[in-house]
Formats: C-alpha cells, structure tokens, sequence
C-alpha cells in the first residue's frame, strides 16, 4: 500500500490522462458514430455501402495496430501531431464504428411509421433522422453505449504503446523502480474498476430515466 501512496503523484497524472483520452475519444466516436449511423440507413446504396465498408473495416483491425500505424506512419507523410491527439482520433476513428453499430441497432428498433410519419409532413431524410428517429433511437441505446464506453476505458491502456503515459504505462514505470508488481497493477486494476463501475451506474440511472415504453 504504501508504494502506492510514495507514488501517487505519477499514478494520478497517468489517471488523469486515462480519463482525457476517454472523455475525447468518446466524444469523437459519438460524432462520427452519427455519421457512420447516417450512412448505414441511408436510402442511397453507394452510401450504405460506404457506411458499412467503415463498420467492416474498423471493427476488423485490432486497435493496437492502427494506433502504430498512425503514430509512425502519419509523420513518413508529413502528418505530425502529439502524441496524445494522434491517440485520441485513432481511438474515436476506430470506436466510432461501435458506436454507429450500437445507434443503427436503435434506429431499427424505432417504428417505420415514424419515419413515415415524418415524410408525410414534409421532413427531409436528414431531418427525419435528426429530428424524429435518433432523438428516439438514442433513448434506446444508452445501455449499450455505456458498454461501449467501459470497453473504450480498457482500450486506453493500448495507447502505452506509443508513448502515451496513461494509467497503465504509469503503474509500469513505477514497477520498473519498485518491483513491487502485485500492489502496484492491483490499485491500477481497482481504479480501472472504479471507472468501469461509474459509467455503468450513470448509464444504468440514465437508461431508466429515458426509457420509452411500449
């Protein structure tokens, strides 16, 4: 315990970072998730397909390969950013196809007449989507995006492999000093813990609050 309170300072900063790349990258997924959902259920085909090219791609590369391939790629073609920036796109990028995966699942869940509805006043695809069905659908997913969320604050851990200093690098390079593994990744492991229970217990109040009954 006490190697944990001796480096508190460095764990904390490595937490903070953890939630940084968390609260951005999710932030990031939720916009491009909306365009990626946009793309899935649109009445265009060449678009679906586009739609459903990124979904396929990006949900079939392991996030640690896409995040070495930004992070020593990107500059070979002039395309140099921090490193934390560089982690927080690629995480959304990739995120960014769960996230339309869980909303799409919420748009088919809404009621084909309220589409229909929609277009019989006037509304456009764009703003039937906007205005009528995603207000819908995202009531509809909170659970799931939640889920979404935990998985992405596990997947923060990855971004250690290209210099970022998150929770987990930190509980590495402390270990490196201490050799005292087994309290060092135990505390890591419960604050992971701790946030993973957080999200489930805002989204849990959220999903009961907004619910829609049928």
């Amino acid at each position: 315990m006490s190697v944990l309170l001796d480096h508190l300072p460095e764990l904390w900063q490595g937490l903070v970072v953890t939630l940084q790349l968390t609260a951005a990258s999710f932030l990031g997924a939720a916009v491009l998730g909306v365009i990626v959902t946009a793309l899935r259920v649109s009445p265009v085909r060449v678009l679906r397909a586009i739609g459903t090219a990124y979904v396929e791609t990006f949900q079939n590369l392991p996030l640690l390969v896409l995040l070495v391939l930004a992070f020593f790629g990107l500059p070979e073609i002039g395309v140099k950013a921090e490193p934390l920036t560089t982690a927080i796109v690629v995480v959304s990028v990739y995120e960014a196809a769960y996230v339309g995966e869980a909303l799409r699942s919420g748009v088919n869940s809404v009621s084909k007449g309220q589409g229909e509805a929609a277009r019989a006043i006037g509304l456009t695809f764009t703003q039937s989507l906007r205005h009528v069905i995603l207000p819908q659908a995202l009531r509809t997913v909170v659970q799931p995006l939640g889920n979404i969320a935990i998985a992405l604050i596990m997947n923060t851990a990855l971004a250690g492999a290209v210099s970022i200093v998150e929770l987990t690098t930190a509980a590495k390079n402390v270990n490196l000093v201490e050799a005292q593994p087994i309290p060092i990744f135990v505390g890591a492991g419960i604050a992971y813990a701790l946030l993973a229970a957080l999200v489930g217990l805002v989204t849990g109040r959220l999903e009961r609050r907004l619910v829609i009954l049928r």
